[in-house]
């Protein structure tokens, strides 16, 4: 059945109610970039105050991305099955209750266990919260524009919270995790009178209770293996071991899809081009900027001496340029199409990138870094909400939470991968000598593996363009021989007539 809020998405009107649809939506997509990026500002004054050591405060960000990028599989599948609305609601419940308990622990097991509940429940609003607007808003130019303010959301939220972690770290680092449960609260509230309901699949063949345990198993042991690599080695026993069974687990839980009558994941669905190039360049572009701002976070810091609020500030501009475009890109997806959308972003993220290897200890920020921060802001504003339009679109409802929760699973999962191995290559290249400059060039390899990954996230994408220019030459040619056909057959009316 069709809700009334569905209708006025399909006919064009967006009703008081759609916008606060909307809004609940992003705002707890913003909450999730918000809670990522703050924390880590944070990370000092919570070590000293709660006496944690330095690899235990890792935790503190991998427990949140261990919950999150391990169980994106299920909450999507779960989305489907038991209705998107319930599973969000109940889902964002959650995480205003782990803020609060993270703000107000005194102890590094109990923080590091909130941020665990919080990523696991982040792993159930992401997938449900993107297949609400997908299955809301009509596909074409009404959910492209739904979905371009929706990702700028995430953007602005990871930007935001970089500035604010700088603020309230300067009170005390328990405001930066308690400021997400009101806000989550408030759209909570807001979401049960706004939301449309939604039922729950019917004749889905049952609950693959294997599959679902199979691919979270291998899931969190993947993003656990690659969060331990850079401390335990990449060449240890314990690694490879771990990387082994992944591929076991992964292997077996293949298998258990393609013969299961309700799979956690129809694995058709990556025979679409489109669908895999989506895959792959959200893993390239999330990756890629992970390591670049977790590079350049040290380098304005440790090296510059810059405060965590100057170095914030620093990467406004980029977060700026993307919050200001977020109600145009729909329209410039709806003329220039997906595929062109994501090669020009990604091809402005290498130059990007690129630009920033000229830095040096004395740099002038209006010159040296200014110029690569506008180009990245520019690219992320092209290539996410374009990377989400070209998955969702062309899956039928009954699919959209698996797609979208398989969506975020490669964003998360190549975004750990990809920061452990630029992690790995600056430890590789480091000498032993702590001089700013020595520090500096160890930096150099990093920066070359972020622009590489961005680089294969753009030759990923072109075959992309030579399928859409097939598919308009054949548009083209079938509108001539229509026309065509129409000129005959008015032709032989003339001439019947005469």
């Amino acid at each position: 059945m069709t809700s009334p809020l569905t209708n006025s998405a399909t006919e064009g009107r967006w009703t008081p109610r759609l916008w606060g649809t909307l809004l609940v939506l992003c705002a707890a997509m913003f909450l999730d970039a918000l809670d990522v990026s703050m924390v880590g500002v944070a990370l000092p004054s919570i070590g000293s105050e709660l006496d944690l050591s330095t690899s235990t405060l890792q935790w503190i960000v991998s427990g949140y991305i261990l919950g999150y990028g391990g169980l994106l599989l299920l909450g999507g599948r779960t989305a489907d099955l038991l209705g998107r609305r319930q599973v969000f609601l109940v889902a964002l419940g959650v995480f205003a209750l782990a803020s609060l308990l993270g703000g107000l622990v005194d102890s590094g097991p109990l923080l590091i266990a909130s941020r665990f509940i919080k990523g696991l429940s982040a792993a159930f609003t992401a997938p449900a919260g993107l297949s609400i607007i997908t299955t809301t808003f009509a596909e074409g130019p009404l959910r492209n524009r739904a979905l371009s303010i929706y990702t700028t959301c995430a953007a602005t939220g990871f930007s935001m919270g970089l500035v604010l972690s700088g603020l309230l770290t300067e009170a005390s680092w328990r405001l930066t995790m308690l400021l997400p449960a009101p806000i989550a609260l408030i759209a909570l509230f807001a979401g049960l009178k706004l939301l449309p309901r939604s039922e729950r699949e019917k004749n889905h063949n049952g609950y693959d209770v294997p599959g679902a345990i199979l691919g979270t198993a291998s899931m969190l042991l993947l993003v656990f293996t690659v969060v331990q690599a850079p401390e335990v080695g990449w060449a240890s026993a314990r690694t490879l071991l771990s990387f082994l069974a992944v591929a076991v687990l992964l292997t077996v839980f293949v298998r258990v899809e393609q013969r299961s009558a309700g799979p956690l994941i129809r694995l058709g669905v990556l025979r679409s081009g489109n669908q895999i190039r989506a895959q792959l360049g959200a893993m390239a572009f999330f990756g890629s900027y992970v390591g670049f701002q977790f590079l350049v976070t040290l380098y304005m810091q440790s090296l510059l001496g810059w405060s965590a609020l100057h170095t914030a500030l620093a990467f406004l501009p980029a977060g700026a340029l993307v919050a200001l475009s977020s109600t145009k890109v729909g329209s410039i997806v709806d003329r220039f199409g997906t595929p062109r959308l994501i090669a020009a972003g990604f091809a402005l993220m290498v130059v990007g990138y690129a630009l920033f290897l000229r830095v040096d200890l004395d740099p002038v920020y209006a010159a040296v870094i200014l110029p690569s921060m506008l180009l990245i802001g520019a690219a992320c504003a092209l290539v996410f909400p374009s990377l989400n339009i070209q998955a969702t679109n062309g899956v039928d409802d009954h699919e959209q939470g698996m797609v979208s929760g398989l969506l975020n699973t490669s964003v998360q999962v190549g975004g750990a991968i990809f920061l452990a191995v630029v992690t790995a290559v600056v430890a590789a290249n480091s000498s032993g000598d702590s001089s700013p400059q020595a520090v500096l060039d160890s930096y150099r390899p990093g920066l070359m593996v972020v622009t590489a990954i961005a680089f294969v996230g753009l030759l990923i994408t072109l075959p992309g363009l030579r399928t859409r220019r097939t598919a308009e030459s054949i548009v083209v040619v079938k509108s001539v021989q229509e026309q065509s056909i129409q000129e005959e057959a008015g032709a032989e009316r003339v001439a019947v007539c005469d």
